[in-house]
């Protein structure tokens, strides 16, 4: 969830670790440092609040050194004050580390050292690790490091120096870790976006991997001392595509990017002359007798998409749990069980431990993931990749509708291969499908932008939302509600439309905005009915609804078109416009929709 960079080479470390930690803002942070050697001395400087604080301190007084390492932090352990900021340093200052993750046995590790003489600045666990890290050094950094880790019990990407190494020592369990291969330097990361400015050559670190860089280069090895090889892959998009791109906020940009991030997901994977799917899966669908779909917060909800898909299309019974509670409910699984797994940095720590989980079952596991070389994708079955490119934006866009595609091609390649749908119903499904793209190119039309917007100014001072769906559009209405809880911190809620009636119509009056998807589908005629129950209590009903529906606008206060599309494939196109509807009423308050409050883009802490 925090972010880490370090760099060793030629350049002034301080430029490299501050536009860094720049590109890791996406995460979530309440703070940030950065520790600079210039082979006298280790210098330290950190601040609370944004990243901001930090980089004018150090405007003003520079530090030099070509060999450091950085820090943002989003508080666990003890407040977010400059104290608890990270690097920690021991007391001589020698040794320096940053740490991202939690050490669950810090309590007694700090007992043992402070009864040993160790004296504690901060009320973080990370600290601990330095003191460990200086208690077991004798001359030799590495192994220092190693001797340490070897007490410690939890998750780690931890990044160590010391004043009399030109070295940096990392290690990682559970969080994660990228070095960056440059000519004559080396870098290091918690996520990619950070180093693409000075080299698209990557190098993912696993769980359990240890890597010492100097200024010759690199070498990994096991916590054991092993040596590994790691490959080293070259990153496809590059810095630019990271960036903002001349749009207001990231977030805005990715919207724009979901028709390119949809011919991404489905390009080379359908085939209209025989109406077949090809995913590159080597799994069996034959051998599967229920499927279990495992997420958190929007990639669940695409999951909840993928259950209607699934079970509609392929006939194979289907549970979504959300994965932080998944392996504490001592979950049914057997050989003949699927576990899909839905992330979009594929770390996402719930996720990753329920897919530990379903493997100790038996299962089979797929993931559905957007980050290459992530943590799941080590350790899942197979890879369903959705392509979606970098996300910087901590609300998810483009990887949500991506992951909705991606199931509407997993649901489509187990009906074919189950027999399930005919060859006429999947060249139909696949023709829809095909048009995503140009479907939501439409959706983004500047009209329909405006109208949107207008919408969203009109009840952005609602304190309260409801949003309403049924059937396979019902996980849109979730979605819908979450986007605007995120980004713009008003209360809403989501119900399958159906459900309205068994409580939550007690909410509305006349203050209470009801958005409701009511796009063509079979049970449009039910949603409509249930709309006229919002009305007659008074409710501000908001439409979706598809192109040329004027016979059931009558039925709202404001209406937001959006393109015909067939049934299975209209969650991706209507959760354009929540996404919009979200954005704007955001903007319209003032918000920061890139950076939400209490928000990081990877959970990758428990």
């Amino acid at each position: 969830m925090c972010g880490i960079v370090g760099y060793i080479g030629p350049k002034q470390a301080q430029e490299v670790l501050i536009s860094g930690l720049s590109k890791l803002e996406y995460r979530g942070y309440d703070s940030a440092g950065v520790a600079i050697g210039d082979g006298a001395c280790i210098t330290v400087k950190k601040k609370a609040g944004k990243l901001a604080n930090l980089s004018g301190e150090l405007a003003a007084q520079p530090l030099a050194g070509t060999m450091g390492i950085g820090h943002t932090r989003w508080a666990t352990h003890g407040l977010p004050n400059d104290t608890n900021s990270h690097p920690h340093a021991t007391e001589d200052g020698q040794i320096v580390i940053v740490h991202n993750g939690i050490i669950e046995n810090y309590l007694s590790l700090k007992e043992g050292l402070m009864g040993r003489g160790h004296t504690f600045k901060s009320e973080t666990d990370s600290e601990v690790l330095a003191h460990l890290i200086e208690e077991a050094y004798q001359g030799d950094l590495e192994g220092a490091v190693r001797t340490a880790l070897s007490q410690v019990r939890g998750a780690y990407g931890i990044v160590v120096t010391h004043v009399n190494h030109r070295e940096i020592v990392a290690a990682r369990t559970v969080s994660p870790l990228v070095m960056g291969v440059g000519e004559g330097e080396m870098f290091l990361a918690s996520d990619v976006p950070a180093l693409l400015a000075y080299t698209r050559k990557m190098v993912f670190l696993h769980d359990g991997d240890m890597v010492v860089l100097n200024d010759d280069g690199y070498r990994v090895t096991d916590l054991a001392g092993t040596a590994l090889q790691r490959p080293v892959e070259t990153i496809e998009w590059d810095a630019e595509a990271a960036e903002k791109g001349g749009f207001d906020t990231y977030m805005l940009k990715e919207v724009y990017e979901q028709p390119q991030a949809l011919t991404n997901t489905l390009i080379g994977r359908l085939h209209d002359e025989t109406g077949e799917v090809n995913l590159d899966i080597n799994l069996d669908p034959a051998s599967f007798k229920r499927i279990s779909i495992i997420a958190c917060g929007t990639a669940f909800y695409a999951g909840l998409v993928g259950e209607y898909l699934i079970e509609q299309l392929a006939r194979i019974p289907v549970e979504c749990d959300v994965a932080s509670e998944y392996r504490y409910r001592d979950p049914l699984v057997s050989e003949n069980t699927l576990a899909i797994v839905v992330s979009q940095s594929g770390e996402t720590i719930d996720t990753l431990e329920a897919l530990r989980e379903a493997k100790k079952g038996g299962a089979k596991t797929l993931g559905v993931i957007n980050a290459k070389g992530s943590s799941m994708t080590r350790e899942l079955d197979d890879t369903l990749y959705i392509h979606a490119g970098p996300e910087i934006g901590v609300a998810s866009t483009k990887a949500y509708t991506s992951m909705v595609s991606a199931f509407l091609l997993l649901a489509l390649w187990l009906g074919r291969a189950r027999g399930t749908i005919s060859g006429e119903e999947g060249a139909e499904l696949l023709h829809a499908t095909r048009e995503l793209p140009r479907l939501v190119e439409e959706a983004l039309a500047e009209a329909r932008i405006e109208q949107i917007k207008r919408v969203a100014e009109k009840y952005h001072q609602a304190r309260d939302y409801l949003f309403l769906g049924r059937g396979v559009n019902s996980p849109t209405a979730y979605e819908g509600a979450l986007k605007l809880k995120e980004i713009s911190y008003i209360h809403a809620e989501a119900y399958a439309a159906g459900e309205m009636k068994h409580g939550p119509i007690a909410l509305i009056d006349s203050n209470l905005p009801v958005v409701v998807v009511a796009t063509e589908s079979r049970l449009l005629e039910k949603t409509i009915s249930n709309v006229q129950e919002v009305r007659a209590r008074g409710g501000k009903v908001i439409l979706i609804l598809s192109d040329g529906d004027t016979e059931n606008a009558q039925h709202a206060d404001d209406v937001i078109y959006v393109p015909r599309a067939h049934e299975m494939v209209s969650p991706v196109v209507n959760a354009v416009a929540m996404q919009l509807l979200a954005y704007f009423t955001a903007t319209a308050l003032g918000k920061d929709v890139d950076k939400p409050r209490n928000l990081a883009k990877s959970v990758t802490v428990e």
